[in-house]
């Protein structure tokens, strides 16, 4: 019988186009608020640091990004690449959420991202600081139903 390798294109090495096409379905992924979609972008034994807490493996990636979206009502993801070499690549992002007693946040960040040969993250190192804003001052307006819209603007054109 033979195995079946799970692949998540693009696979590295990347190129800038690859990259950002990595980038890209990363935050449509993320923006899903799916738990269970997100950790199979990464391998069975991914390791992550994400702010001060450590995580290793799937069923704790899942039930990381379960409290996280259960937390962080609304959330709007916009991810950018920053750099990437073979099989690294660099992201800076912004997510606007609000909590339960609806104050409103902005948090902004970056992530390195290690990926295997197959295109499954491997490592993961995140970074994150929150800013409280007002609602009129939020700046990521989309169908909560879907993933960005391609012509809504990104974080350079935000000036973010």
């Amino acid at each position: 019988m033979t195995e079946t390798i799970e692949q998540r294109p693009p696979l590295p090495p990347f190129t800038r186009d690859s990259a950002i096409k990595k980038v890209r379905g990363a935050e449509d992924g993320w923006n899903s608020c799916d738990p269970q979609r997100v950790s199979l972008v990464y391998s069975p034994d991914s390791k992550w640091r994400n702010r001060a807490e450590f995580i290793s493996g799937r069923a704790e990636i899942v039930a990381f990004l379960t409290r996280k979206w259960a937390k962080e009502l609304d959330y709007r993801l916009i991810k950018e690449l920053w750099a990437f070499t073979d099989n690294h690549i660099a992201v800076r992002f912004a997510y606007e959420w609000h909590d339960d007693s609806g104050n409103w946040f902005r948090s902004y960040g970056n992530e390195n991202w290690e990926f295997n040969e197959n295109g499954l993250m491997v490592r993961r190192y995140a970074c994150i600081n929150d800013l409280p804003i007002k609602d009129a001052d939020r700046k990521f307006h989309w169908d909560r139903s879907g993933p960005r819209p391609a012509d809504h603007p990104g974080l350079s054109d935000l000036d973010l």
